[in-house]
């Protein structure tokens, strides 16, 4: 098998998820159905993989961050991240309905693979067994993802019939939360170590990703000493071989895919399956058609100094004129800022203009202008800009979900919140991530007690933000820690290329609203209500 889950055909599975069974005699020989398509195991496979396919959206990926304060969506509604960035939408928005439904396919896809899979004929058990492991993956990847959304969702062990789907209740959100670490637990044991998957199935569920996710949930659920057990061992290579790559820029490139931090990746590949999302996120001037996605000015101030200080923070050395020197290198490889030097594969590199009238030439599309086609903030992305990309900027860049940063990041906070923070812990985690970067000062490397576990905590958070600035998770941070009102409230900013009498001159460039009192969930899709009335609705909603 050559990258399996990235020469993905859906039609025929399609067509089994559509058609109603029917017995043996009566089946059809011109298409599959529930009665005929179980022969085989390369079949199944083909299960699998939309399985596979359906985990995330690249749409998704990018545009979460949109939801978030670390950036802007502005132009439409993509993802429905203008509407839910602003707190502006209700149980109509059509992103509810798509996560809702996508995601509920992929568990369908499970269900029925989980289902059928044993009538395939004269199959290796342990092959079997593995794709049995691999589909339950998903489906509790895919109850996790529904639940951190939603709250108390429907629960699917099985695929429902037409009359069960349209009455099902909705399981409370710890019942959901315990399927999914007990269906973690079960499956761990009969995955593969990265170590022992093959080059040609690279991109398989590994015992490193199941291990990952259940850390994750951890995470979310605020379980810190049940999130220790699992980083500890995670990082004790129980699970696995990992690090963390040594180039923080060139992680996100074509040529270090299934690198070292790699746990677990949505697949893509050059012409055969790629995505788009940089033709609206990169400069003008490396190909973009417009900006709908830019960097907030709120992103940017947190990445610290080279000297480990805060911009604000006395000492820092911070120059507002003079904003992007001295800084964290992640900014470099995440941000794109006036002046920025673009680089491109073949070696060739030229400046991004985007401060008004900065250009030395006519010719200035990066220019920010109010309402044009530029960035409306001041800022473009550079993490995860491909550049062996295609014609508009298609690429086939893999897309990392969960990466060895945030075992170490989980750790950290973790241990932080027992109150268990030390200069060991420090070194094995947060200096470990900022030497990657680039810092070499001391002050910036080394642990400093004085903090406290308070001070620590908005060190790690910040470092969490830093490390992992759109990459799609920011959003469930402030969720979690619950700082959304304090961060989704009030303008959002873009660069110093405004009139100096408001903000001191940092562009309002969308005004945001987080109300704490219902929209920590996203409500039930009104569509899905009005099928199923048992289906109750968020509070206030």
């Amino acid at each position: 098998m050559k990258n399996i889950f990235k020469y993905i055909k859906f039609v025929p599975v399609v067509l089994l998820l559509l058609v109603s069974c029917e017995d043996l005699d009566q089946s059809p020989e011109d298409r599959f159905t529930d009665a005929n398509y179980w022969t085989s195991v390369d079949k199944a496979q083909m299960m699998l993989n939309t399985a596979y396919s359906q985990m995330q959206k690249s749409e998704y990926f990018f545009y979460n961050e949109g939801l978030s304060d670390n950036a802007y969506n502005g132009r439409g509604d993509n993802a429905g991240a203008a509407s839910i960035g602003a707190g502006l939408y209700d149980p109509s928005l059509g992103r509810l309905k798509t996560e809702w439904n996508d995601r509920y396919a992929g568990i369908k896809s499970c269900n029925i693979l989980l289902e059928n899979i044993d009538r395939v004929p004269n199959a290796d058990p342990a092959v079997i067994a593995r794709m049995k492991a691999e589909a339950r993956f998903l489906r509790a990847f895919q109850h996790f993802q529904l639940t951190t959304w939603f709250g108390d969702i429907p629960l699917l062990q099985k695929d429902p019939s037409l009359s069960e789907a349209t009455t099902i209740k909705r399981t409370p959100h710890a019942e959901v939360i315990q399927f999914v670490l007990s269906e973690l637990d079960a499956i761990t044991p009969s995955l593969p170590k990265n170590t022992q998957i093959a080059s040609s199935e690279r991109g398989r569920i590994s015992m490193g990703a199941a291990a990952a996710l259940k850390a994750r949930v951890l995470l979310y659920e605020g379980k810190w000493a049940e999130v220790v057990q699992v980083t500890e061992q995670f990082m004790a290579m129980a699970y696995g071989q990992y690090s963390l790559f040594p180039s923080y820029e060139g992680l996100f490139q074509q040529a270090n895919e299934y690198s070292s931090e790699d746990i677990l990746s949505l697949q893509y590949v050059t012409t055969d399956r790629t995505w788009g999302e940089f033709f609206d996120m990169a400069p003008i001037s490396a190909g973009a058609r417009l900006n709908a996605l830019a960097p907030t000015q709120e992103l940017v101030d947190s990445y610290i100094m080279l000297n480990g200080k805060r911009i604000n923070e006395a000492g820092s050395g911070y120059n507002e004129n003079d904003p992007y020197v001295n800084r964290d290198p992640r900014l470099t490889g995440t941000v794109v800022y006036d002046k920025y030097v673009w680089k491109e594969a073949d070696g060739s590199s030229h400046i991004i203009y985007i401060k008004p009238g900065s250009s030395p030439t006519a010719n200035h599309p990066d220019e920010f202008v109010q309402g044009s086609s530029s960035t409306p903030t001041g800022y473009f992305t550079r993490k995860y800009y491909d550049m062996q990309h295609g014609t508009d900027l298609k690429s086939g860049l893999n897309l990392m979900l969960f990466r060895y940063a945030d075992i170490l990041l989980m750790h950290a906070e973790a241990k932080n919140e027992l109150n268990q923070m030390t200069s060991t812990i420090w070194d094995q985690t947060i200096k470990l991530l900022r030497s990657r970067a680039g810092f070499t000062d001391a002050e910036a490397l080394s642990y400093n007690s004085a903090l406290g576990q308070e001070g620590l905590r908005e060190v790690i958070r910040n470092e969490r933000r830093t490390e992992f600035g759109m990459e799609g998770l920011r959003i469930f941070d402030i969720r979690r820690w619950k700082i959304a009102e304090d961060v989704l409230n009030g303008y959002a900013h873009g660069a110093k290329f405004g009139i100096s009498s408001v903000d001191n001159g940092y562009l309002r460039v969308n005004l945001r609203n987080f109300d704490p009192s219902k929209h920590y969930l996203w409500p039930i899709p009104r569509d899905e209500r009005l099928i199923n009335t048992n289906l109750t609705q968020n509070p206030n909603w």
